[in-house]
């Protein structure tokens, strides 16, 4: 195993921006300091000056479409178009085929994934109507959490069953996860849509059928439930500004047992956008209206919101050019969600030790990763050098999805990823790959579970 001195280093960590070297060797962090030298074993030397450096962010929240779906992508495609963008952990969704509703199906994924992922990864288990048993014997130690389905998306792994979903808020402690919107005022929205305009729905009417009113609905619903059994809560993809006023800023992060993420997307885009793009930026929940994008980022901003992740699910461009009826949601964002977010970064909207806190350091204390998420001596060495002065577009020629698209294609970023080091493997730099080293399980330090 190679050790490296990277030298002359913007840092950031813990919300603080400093400058100094980091040494890594046996795949950990081993020394952080104002200046580095007299080491006398061997070593490779990278010059970081005019450069940040980060840790490998976090994504909890990802569809790479393996097993059953492998035709948009895979463990090894998506992995390494996530490298790419400087993602070093990926937790992944259990809307396969077959389905990850079993231990059985769990344990298949790992063993993919130790043989294939260019990221550290983990699987969440999905839960059904009828698989409380399995989801009882979940290793907490090493799987991120349940998923949950309020809402009906690529799969069709729906639970609206109070009564189960009450047994299963009250059985399992474990983080679980949920996609939340109410498919009673979809369905109902839907038709009333559709007897104005039949089978043809323009794309802008996505988020008048998935409405607000349907992802408050079940945000609160879901909220509720968990305070009534004291259970560990994490809501998915919020999209609107109305679910933000159901959370909590007061509380310290640690302590929290309701918690809420943001996806890129939303971030990013708007419906004015939907003239422009057409169903490639259609979603579950769907993108809302400017104001809601606004106030998404100012929950960010002030904590209200705990984690920024991607929903990275691809899907194949011919499958994305039907019509909004026959289109699937979802779209491939992983290799681009950092350098999305730093472009709002050099657009004044959010610093960068915000960024990180995000997309680093929350996944980690959220879902109680062992030793990532930060730049710490003793930790594993996942960390990703960045220039934020190296402007470059977005082309088909450098996009890694196996999908080959990309909603930001044409897009101009003004940060790159130049470096991505995973457990201590440099495994990308400048825009190559060096040998491929498959990543690590990760691990979760659950005391309380």
């Amino acid at each position: 195993m190679k050790s490296y001195l990277i030298k002359n280093a913007k840092i950031i960590d813990s919300a603080k921006i400093f400058f100094g070297d980091i040494f890594i060797k046996n795949k950990r962090i081993e020394k952080i300091l104002p200046s580095i030298s007299n080491i006398k074993e061997n070593f490779i030397e990278i010059n970081a000056e005019n450069k940040t450096v980060i840790p490998g962010v976090i994504d909890d929240h990802v569809h790479f479409r393996e097993p059953g779906l492998t035709h948009k992508g895979n463990i090894n495609s998506e992995s390494k178009a996530a490298l790419a963008g400087g993602v070093t952990s990926i937790m992944e969704m259990p809307n396969t085929k077959p389905q990850t509703t079993t231990i059985t199906e769990l344990n298949n994924k790992f063993d993919l994934a130790s043989k294939q992922s260019y990221c550290n990864y983990s699987f969440y288990l999905g839960a059904t109507d009828t698989n409380l048993d399995e989801l009882k014997k979940i290793n907490s130690s090493e799987t991120c959490g349940v998923k949950i389905f309020l809402g009906s998306s690529t799969g069709n792994m729906l639970i609206d069953n109070v009564e189960i979903l009450s047994k299963i808020f009250s059985n399992i402690s474990l983080l679980k996860a949920v996609h939340a919107e109410k498919d009673e005022i979809i369905n109902s929205n839907l038709e009333k849509i559709k007897k104005q305009f039949g089978e043809d729905i323009p794309i802008k009417y996505h988020s008048k059928i998935r409405s607000e009113e349907a992802c408050f609905a079940s945000s609160e619903f879901a909220i509720n439930l968990a305070k009534k059994f004291n259970s560990r809560l994490h809501i998915l993809h919020l999209s609107t500004e109305k679910e933000v006023e159901l959370l909590d800023n007061q509380t310290p992060l640690k302590e929290k047992l309701i918690t809420a993420e943001a996806c890129v997307h939303h971030l990013w885009f708007d419906e004015n956008d939907y003239d422009k793009y057409g169903t490639r930026i259609k979603w579950n929940p769907a993108i809302k209206n400017k104001k809601d994008k606004d106030a998404l980022l100012q929950a960010v901003i002030n904590n209200k919101i705990d984690v920024i992740a991607t929903d990275h699910a691809p899907h194949t461009i011919e499958e994305k050019q039907n019509s909004y009826l026959k289109a699937p949601s979802g779209g491939p964002l992983i290799q681009h969600s950092l350098t999305a977010m730093l472009e709002l970064y050099s657009q004044g909207k959010i610093s960068l030790e915000k960024i990180v806190e995000k997309m680093c350091h929350s996944p980690a204390d959220i879902f109680n990763i062992n030793n990532r998420g930060y730049l710490k001596e003793g930790y594993w060495a996942d960390l990703v050098i960045i220039d934020t002065n190296l402007p470059w577009i977005v082309k088909k020629e450098n996009i890694l999805y196996k999908c080959a698209w990309s909603p930001f294609e044409n897009t101009k970023f003004n940060s790159k990823v130049t470096h991505t080091f995973i457990n201590g493997n440099l495994a990308f730099e400048n825009e190559k790959f060096n040998n491929f080293t498959p990543g690590m399980k990760l691990k979760f330090n659950r005391k309380n579970y």
